[in-house]
């Protein structure tokens, strides 16, 4: 039996139904399939900012720590010290051991520092090496392999600490000689829980998951239950070691346990160190919200898909049920009709799931004719249902973005783009922004027919939320200026334009002076405040093509971009920065005058590596507080010298109280009335084997900084008491007092002692001290004085006016005498305003009854001056210099010899 042939539009009808439902399928899992890979780059994006995030915290972390290993190693070669000999021997002496312990201070990090000769073998630690240490001599902690370039920072596995229970890291650096050849080794041990700490900053964060390793794979910071890793390293089958070698990246790894699966990681070496950061995200859960959308899409494309198929099948076995009855036409029709009706709701149906998706879509057959579009495209770019009816080009389609004001190009350039792309089989992929500031993410995927589709996804939202989270790895989230690692990546970039036009640039770094009273007397709040608004001031002051970093707690810098004379620039900026910055600053209601010191350096002449030249305006920033704060100063060579000396200073003042290389000096201080000496003030030297005398100013500061001031101090204190109990019992004695010293704890029981051993009396001592231990406004400094006072022994104010003096002190604080400053004293008889304020504060120290002494008289002339003002004592080079003990007079200054003087 024959059947009957199916009427061709019955056949069409099918065709065509069938075909729409296949390449609407077909455009949805297209759809599916890219937001599939959108959310990966997403993922990696992520994965890459927070690695960056986690590198710039540990950089941070480890910076004082490589610092102190650094300023050692340099230290060697400006000692003279050339051979592993000479290196063992001077520090297997007694005194480093207080130097390791002295520079432990500065970094509360640090849990142990050691020192080790060229072979390994351990010369000092900065505590004792336990019997049971697994890491004692030979093969000792923190020495580096001998593979480890000797120029490089070296970062070991956690060791065991000997006895104690807790696991240390060290960082090392090997030192080089005078001559360049290996002598020693330096290393810092610092606690494992440190990285953790480090870890754990970001590791709330949902879905993340970081690892802190060495290039070699050694890890340091991990929490296997989130990143799936449980060995000491690296596994050996990841594409991790390759990424590193190639300066980092990104690369999928299905993650060493079955319960979380593959994970996104992205890697980060940190330049010039073994350290590589490591951040990952689980796969699943950068696909959390795709697989949402992937599963409302398909569910109800495959619905719908289901459906039209079903009908389909449903209306061809009808229609041939109907042939081969061959029953009524009318009947016939009407069926056929309503199977019409069903196949026209199918399509409705597709076209619910197209116009319901959240990214707009549009499919082009092989002539670029538009087939499909969603409404959601229509929306994105404002078109009319006219403008995108099928069979519509895709030029026409763009002139119609065009008119509607959301595409800025040419059209006829981006037609021809398309066509090249999808003729190649190529997938297009491009981001554009609109001009209404939207950001639109576009995928040209080209179909096997010669048509493509055409996905657009408004990104706008997670395009900034990236930006955002970009801009805060690289700015400082209190000032919102660039933070140490984008001002080191201006700094490159500054030195890169410098080798390719020669072109040089100045560095400024500067912070506010004494900004820790801010801190006290304000509060943290008000501090945030205050340096916020330096941070704005500052970007007044410069250009756009500058930089400005807060790159320490008040601690700011500039990068000046000029094109012609550096040096001339710099000088304008400097001035420019002193005068905005110091103006009166309004706090919660309070005025508050800041100042501030700043240094300059000059490239290329002050140096040509980004740490060269900030390490030379550090050194200028030294001189400008040194010569006495709210100045700037230029680099100059000798800068460098003179911080060569300083470290130089540091390593052998140790020895040189132990050698007895200090020796006193004494300066007299006589009764103006009399002209006899009352008083004289002890004054120390240090008669350096090479250097010859030193005087105090080159090293009380070093003593100061690290800690020797104390036990000098007491020697000082002993030493001189000793001398002057031989003196006639009207001259006092005069002694220095370092705000270091007053924090001691224990100076009542010293000065006690010194009194006790020596046999003088306590009210022929006189105790100075200066306006910095005042600033301290404590209660137990406050107590300390009074207990001073309680002993006998007389408190001086010296150099009274200099500082951030207030009349407060002088009621708080038990003080016998008031010094005037030599400043004021030597322009007494040229400037009335200083004549004003000597004369002010020999009333004010009248009223209070106390007495006044003036220092740095050299002229008869300012000694009547003083006399008319009733100044009771002065100290000066009339009356003497600073010389030993043996020297000293104790008669009245002949007439005579006045007369000539005069």
């Amino acid at each position: 039996m024959t059947h009957p042939k199916k009427p061709l539009p019955l056949q069409l009808l099918i065709v065509s139904a069938g075909v729409v439902i296949g390449l609407s399928a077909g455009a949805i899992g297209i759809t599916i399939e890219y937001l599939r890979k959108d959310a990966i780059r997403v993922a990696e994006r992520e994965s890459t900012t927070n690695a960056l995030m986690v590198a710039d915290q540990l950089i941070r972390s480890i910076e004082p720590v490589d610092k102190l290993l650094t300023e050692l190693r340099d230290v060697v070669p400006e000692l003279g010290i050339a051979t592993a000999t000479e290196f063992r021997t001077y520090f297997s002496k007694e005194p480093i051991i207080q130097l390791l312990h002295d520079r432990m201070v500065r970094v509360p990090t640090a849990k142990v520092m050691r020192i080790f000769s060229d072979d390994g073998a351990l010369l000092q630690s900065s505590y004792p090496v336990p019997v049971d240490d697994p890491q004692a001599p030979p093969g000792a902690a923190g020495r580096p392999a001998a593979s480890i370039e000797t120029d490089g920072l070296f970062v070991s596995a956690a060791v065991r600490s000997g006895s104690a229970d807790e696991r240390l890291i060290y960082l090392s650096r090997h030192i080089k000689g005078s001559d360049g050849d290996l002598v020693g080794t330096v290393a810092v041990g610092v606690n494992l829980d440190y990285f953790h700490r480090v870890y754990d900053t970001f590791s709330a964060l949902a879905g993340q998951s970081f690892i802190i390793a060495r290039r070699d794979g050694t890890i340091l910071a991990n929490r296997p239950t989130l990143t799936g890793v449980t060995g000491p390293t690296i596994p050996f089958d990841t594409r991790w070691y390759d990424v590193v070698a190639s300066g980092g990246g990104t690369f999928r790894w299905a993650g060493g346990d079955a319960d979380h699966g593959r994970r996104i990681v992205a890697v980060r070496p940190i330049p010039d160190t073994p350290f590589v950061v490591s951040a990952a995200i689980l796969e699943s859960t950068a696909l959390e919200d795709w697989r949402n959308h992937a599963i409302r899409i398909g569910a109800g494309a495959l619905l719908a898909a289901l459906c039209g198929f079903g009908l389909l099948w449903a209306l061809n076995r009808q229609v041939g049920r109907v042939l081969a009855s061959e029953a009524s036409l009318t009947e016939r029709e009407a069926r056929l009709q309503e199977k019409s009706t069903e196949v026209e709701q199918v399509n409705m149906r597709l076209d619910a799931a197209l116009n319901n998706m959240s990214h707009g879509l549009c499919m082009f057959d092989r002539d670029g004719r538009l087939r499909v579009c969603n409404d959601r495209y229509r929306r994105m770019y404002r078109l009319s249902r006219e403008a995108t009816r099928p069979g519509t080009s895709l030029l026409e389609l763009m002139r119609a973005r065009v008119a509607a004001g959301t595409f800025s190009g040419d059209p006829d350039t981006y037609v021809a783009e398309v066509r090249r792309t999808s003729q190649g089989l190529r997938t297009g992929q491009f981001t554009a922004e609109l001009t209404d500031g939207r950001i639109v993410a576009v995928l040209n995927d080209p179909m096997p027919n010669g048509g493509f589709v055409s996905v657009h996804e408004d990104i706008t939202e997670r395009t900034r939320a990236e930006m955002r989270i970009a801009h805060m790895a690289r700015h400082d989230p209190l000032t919102d200026i660039a933070n140490r690692l984008l001002f080191g990546e201006r700094m490159d970039e500054a030195l890169d334009r410098l080798e390719r036009t020669g072109k040089g640039f100045a560095a400024f770094i500067f912070d506010i002076d004494l900004f820790k009273s801010v801190n006290d007397s304000l509060g943290h709040g008000a501090g945030d405040t205050l340096l916020r608004a330096v941070a704005q001031r500052l970007q007044h002051c410069v250009k756009d093509t500058d930089t400005i970093g807060r790159i320490g707690g008040d601690e700011f810098a500039v990068i000046q971009i000029v094109e012609d004379n550096p040096r001339a620039a710099a000088t304008a900026l400097a001035a420019r920065l002193l005068e905005k910055i110091r103006a009166p600053y309004e706090i919660d209601g309070e005025s508050v005058v800041i100042g501030i010191s700043i240094g300059v350096a000059i490239a290329p002449q002050d140096g040509t590596e980004s740490s060269q030249i900030l390490k030379s305006a550090d050194l200028a920033l030294y001189r400008a507080k040194a010569d006495g704060r709210g100045c700037y100063r230029f680099f100059e060579p000798e800068m460098d010298a003179n911080a060569r000396q300083r470290r130089e200073f540091e390593f052998q003042l140790r020895e040189a109280l132990v050698r007895e290389e200090f020796e006193l000096h004494f300066q007299p201080i006589v009764d103006i009335a009399t002209h006899q000496p009352c008083a004289v003030e002890a004054l120390v030297r240090w008669r350096h084997p090479q250097h010859g005398l030193i005087p105090p100013d080159k090293f009380i500061p070093v003593a100061e900084e690290i800690g020797l001031i104390i036990p000098l101090g007491e020697w000082i204190l002993n030493a001189a008491c000793r001398t002057a109990a031989a003196w006639p019992d009207h001259v006092r004695l005069a002694v220095n007092l370092s705000a270091v010293q007053f924090r001691s704890g224990n100076l009542v029981d010293v000065v006690r002692d010194a009194i006790a051993r020596s046999g003088l009396p306590a009210t022929r001592l006189e105790l100075e001290i200066t306006e910095s231990v005042l600033l301290q406004k404590d209660h137990g400094g406050l107590a300390v004085l009074h207990d001073l006072a309680a002993l006998g022994v007389r408190i001086v104010l010296d150099d009274f006016g200099t500082g951030y003096s207030s009349l407060s002190y002088l009621q708080m604080f038990p003080f016998s005498k008031i010094k005037i400053d030599r400043s004021f004293v030597a322009d007494l008889s040229s400037r009335s305003d200083c004549a004003a304020i000597v004369c002010t504060v020999i009333n004010l120290a009248k009223a209070l009854d106390m007495d006044t002494t003036a220092e740095g008289v050299e002229t008869w002339e300012q000694v009547d001056l003083l006399r008319a003002a009733g100044c009771r004592e002065a100290q000066g080079w009339l009356f003497g210099r600073p010389g030993p003990a043996a020297a000293l007079s104790f008669e009245a200054q002949p007439a005579a010899i006045q007369d000539v003087a005069a």
